[in-house]
């Protein structure tokens, strides 16, 4: 098929893996190379049949989902779309594969319809698509999950609330770049900060317990009422767009998708002039799309900062290429960078590592 997308199906499902192939073989440009019942039949056919992309259930027998993942990593660096389920378990597992390095997932409940289900299938062959473009390196097996962090309990005597917000936003390859970047937030930084990672109904909260797990700020699924803290981290809820309203209080809302999607980076972002004026601090991470764009040029024109991902570090360069093509980034970092530029402009300093010259943000 010419240069078409090969993709190697890993499934113990046989439904599972005849859905999946239907899907696909209709989507032009993406020929299903083969297909693998467990890991260590996957393992032999990536090696041999070398595929630009594998689809790789969470849950199989003898040797799991998370355990095949470690094995490609290490042996066979190949784009990996995960198959989730939304079961408790299953959202840890997911969230645990794109922390060792899966592209994406995708929610196997949606195979149930044996003929697709249109926007669905589309999502499907667009992750394809997306992680087919991502170039991995080899890692070491058995990657150890980090450690949790202890923090120091806060009563609501010691909270202070926010008078300067971060915005952080990000799409694919967004959870393995916040695991990176919000640890390395320090905890006494002298503001709030707001993630809004596109993601499902069911993983978000995942997402804060884990994000919250490794890091010294406190993290936190966001829930209507909340009120912004200093030293706090705000998940924006999947299927909910997040936006701020007057007194620093959370406000949930499902209005209809924005940028193709809810949360809506952009939705964040517009209701923060209101209430902080230019006291934010955006930055946009990893993803496809322009999710982010409009939001960042109205935290900009109110006198807000503005941090995009640079290409080298992302999965996916589209939300942050959109805002550093607009002329909005006030500097473009790779991510290893950005917890470092976020420091010295909340703590007032008129330098970043590596002379990234950031300017004060003035709260």
């Amino acid at each position: 098929m010419g240069n078409a997308i090969k993709v190697l199906i890993v499934d113990d499902s046989a439904f599972a893996r005849l859905s999946i192939s239907r899907e696909l073989k209709s989507a032009g440009g993406i020929e299903v190379l083969d297909f693998a019942r467990n890991g260590y039949e996957a393992l032999d056919k990536i090696k041999q049949l070398k595929p630009d992309v594998v689809t790789l259930d969470v849950e199989m027998p003898d040797l799991n989902g998370l355990q095949t993942l470690e094995k490609i990593m290490s042996e066979c660096p190949t784009p990996v779309v995960m198959l989730s389920s939304v079961t408790g378990s299953g959202t840890q597992a997911t969230l645990r594969a794109l922390e060792i390095g899966a592209v994406d997932f995708f929610l196997k409940y949606t195979l149930a319809n044996p003929v697709g289900s249109g926007d669905e299938a589309d999502t499907l062959k667009n992750k394809i698509l997306m992680a087919s473009k991502v170039r991995l390196t080899r890692r070491e097996a058995g990657l150890p999950a980090p450690p949790a962090k202890t923090k120091p309990a806060k009563t609501p005597e010691t909270r202070q609330p926010a008078t300067t917000v971060v915005m952080i936003g990000s799409s694919t390859g967004g959870p393995k770049a916040l695991y990176q970047l919000v640890p390395a937030l320090p905890a006494d930084l002298p503001a709030a900060f707001l993630i809004v990672q596109h993601m499902p109904p069911g993983f978000t909260d995942s997402l804060a317990n884990r994000l919250d797990q490794l890091s010294g700020l406190a993290v936190k699924e966001a829930a209507t009422g909340d009120v912004l803290y200093n030293g706090t981290a705000y998940v924006a809820k999947g299927g909910y767009h997040m936006v701020i309203e007057k007194g620093g209080i959370i406000s949930l809302n499902q209005n209809p998708n924005v940028c193709g999607v809810r949360p809506s980076v952009d939705v964040t972002m517009q209701s923060l002039p209101a209430v902080y004026g230019k006291a934010i601090l955006g930055v946009v991470l990893t993803g496809m799309g322009t999710d982010g764009t409009h939001g960042s040029q109205l935290i900009k024109q109110n006198g807000g900062q503005i941090i995009a991902e640079d290409e080298s570090t992302c999965v996916v360069w589209g939300m942050p290429k959109s805002v550093a093509e607009a002329g909005y980034a006030d500097l473009v970092l790779p991510l290893p960078r950005i917890a470092n530029a976020v420091t010295a402009i909340l703590k007032g300093q008129n330098q970043g590592a590596n002379d990234e010259r950031s300017r004060v943000l003035i709260s």
